[in-house]
Protein backbone atom coordinates (compact mmCIF):
# COMPACT_ATOMS: atom_id res chain seq x y z
CA UNK A 1 0.00 0.00 0.00
CA UNK A 2 1.47 3.12 -0.64
CA UNK A 3 1.83 6.34 1.42
CA UNK A 4 -0.33 8.27 -0.57
CA UNK A 5 -3.00 6.07 -1.00
CA UNK A 6 -5.66 8.48 0.64
CA UNK A 7 -7.47 11.14 -1.08
CA UNK A 8 -10.14 13.23 -0.63
CA UNK A 9 -11.34 11.13 1.65
CA UNK A 10 -11.19 7.98 -0.17
CA UNK A 11 -8.83 5.04 1.21
CA UNK A 12 -7.95 3.07 -2.46
CA UNK A 13 -5.27 0.84 -0.26
CA UNK A 14 -4.04 -1.88 -1.87
CA UNK A 15 -7.00 -1.34 -4.79
CA UNK A 16 -5.05 1.94 -5.62
CA UNK A 17 -1.79 -0.05 -6.15
CA UNK A 18 -3.63 -3.24 -8.14
CA UNK A 19 -5.52 -0.01 -10.53
CA UNK A 20 -2.16 1.37 -11.53
CA UNK A 21 -0.98 -2.08 -12.90
CA UNK A 22 -3.54 -3.06 -14.84
CA UNK A 23 -3.54 -3.21 -18.69
CA UNK A 24 -5.21 0.02 -19.86
CA UNK A 25 -7.31 1.06 -21.81
CA UNK A 26 -10.14 -1.74 -19.62
CA UNK A 27 -13.91 -1.87 -20.07
CA UNK A 28 -15.97 -1.05 -17.15
CA UNK A 29 -17.13 -4.38 -17.28
CA UNK A 30 -13.57 -6.29 -16.57
CA UNK A 31 -12.45 -3.53 -14.49
CA UNK A 32 -15.69 -4.43 -12.10
CA UNK A 33 -15.72 -7.98 -12.79
CA UNK A 34 -11.84 -8.10 -11.00
CA UNK A 35 -11.94 -5.31 -8.49
CA UNK A 36 -15.85 -4.26 -8.31
CA UNK A 37 -16.00 -6.47 -4.06
CA UNK A 38 -13.33 -4.26 -3.14
CA UNK A 39 -14.01 -2.02 -0.70
CA UNK A 40 -13.20 1.61 -0.53
CA UNK A 41 -12.84 3.08 2.86
CA UNK A 42 -14.77 6.74 3.34
CA UNK A 43 -14.64 8.31 6.75
CA UNK A 44 -16.56 6.37 8.71
CA UNK A 45 -17.72 4.31 6.10
CA UNK A 46 -17.32 2.09 3.42
CA UNK A 47 -18.45 0.95 -0.33
CA UNK A 48 -17.52 -1.39 -3.01
CA UNK A 49 -15.49 -0.24 -6.21
CA UNK A 50 -18.54 -1.59 -8.04
CA UNK A 51 -21.55 0.72 -5.75
CA UNK A 52 -19.11 3.80 -6.23
CA UNK A 53 -19.02 3.60 -10.24
CA UNK A 54 -20.96 1.14 -11.21
CA UNK A 55 -23.75 3.75 -11.92
CA UNK A 56 -21.28 5.58 -15.15
CA UNK A 57 -21.66 3.24 -17.40
CA UNK A 58 -18.58 3.55 -18.60
CA UNK A 59 -17.45 2.18 -21.95
CA UNK A 60 -13.78 2.14 -20.99
CA UNK A 61 -11.05 3.55 -18.89
CA UNK A 62 -8.02 4.69 -20.90
CA UNK A 63 -5.87 4.76 -17.58
CA UNK A 64 -5.58 4.77 -13.84
CA UNK A 65 -6.31 8.65 -13.96
CA UNK A 66 -9.93 8.11 -15.79
CA UNK A 67 -10.49 5.59 -12.79
CA UNK A 68 -9.53 7.21 -9.87
CA UNK A 69 -11.80 10.37 -11.30
CA UNK A 70 -14.45 8.11 -11.77
CA UNK A 71 -14.01 7.30 -7.95
CA UNK A 72 -13.64 11.11 -6.62
CA UNK A 73 -16.42 12.54 -8.95
CA UNK A 74 -18.71 9.40 -7.09
CA UNK A 75 -18.24 9.19 -3.47
CA UNK A 76 -20.33 12.00 -2.55
CA UNK A 77 -20.62 13.11 1.14
CA UNK A 78 -19.48 9.97 2.80
CA UNK A 79 -15.98 11.20 1.99
CA UNK A 80 -16.28 14.13 3.45
CA UNK A 81 -16.23 13.27 7.41
CA UNK A 82 -17.79 16.49 9.42
CA UNK A 83 -19.81 18.58 6.71
CA UNK A 84 -18.70 22.01 7.24
CA UNK A 85 -16.26 21.75 9.21
CA UNK A 86 -13.48 24.64 8.86
CA UNK A 87 -10.00 24.44 10.85
CA UNK A 88 -9.90 28.24 9.43
CA UNK A 89 -11.11 31.75 11.98
CA UNK A 90 -14.11 32.33 12.65
CA UNK A 91 -15.97 34.16 10.20
CA UNK A 92 -15.60 37.46 9.68
CA UNK A 93 -17.82 40.49 10.16
CA UNK A 94 -20.21 39.97 7.03
CA UNK A 95 -19.29 37.21 6.49
CA UNK A 96 -22.27 34.11 5.97
CA UNK A 97 -20.92 31.20 6.50
CA UNK A 98 -22.94 27.31 7.55
CA UNK A 99 -21.95 26.26 10.88
CA UNK A 100 -21.01 22.29 11.20
CA UNK A 101 -24.54 21.38 11.93
CA UNK A 102 -26.69 23.11 9.53
CA UNK A 103 -29.71 22.27 8.58
CA UNK A 104 -30.25 18.92 6.27
CA UNK A 105 -26.95 17.24 8.25
CA UNK A 106 -27.45 14.83 10.71
CA UNK A 107 -27.14 16.02 14.32
CA UNK A 108 -28.55 19.22 13.61
CA UNK A 109 -28.67 21.77 16.55
CA UNK A 110 -31.47 23.72 17.09
CA UNK A 111 -30.02 27.73 16.69
CA UNK A 112 -30.85 30.88 19.04
CA UNK A 113 -32.19 33.62 17.12
CA UNK A 114 -31.56 37.18 18.46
Amino acid sequence: MTDDSRELGVELGDLGDKLESVSYPISQDELLEEYGDTELEMSEETATLAEVIGPLNEEEYRDYGEVEQAIMNMVGDAAIGRKNYSDRTPPAAGEDRQDEGAPDQEGQREQESF
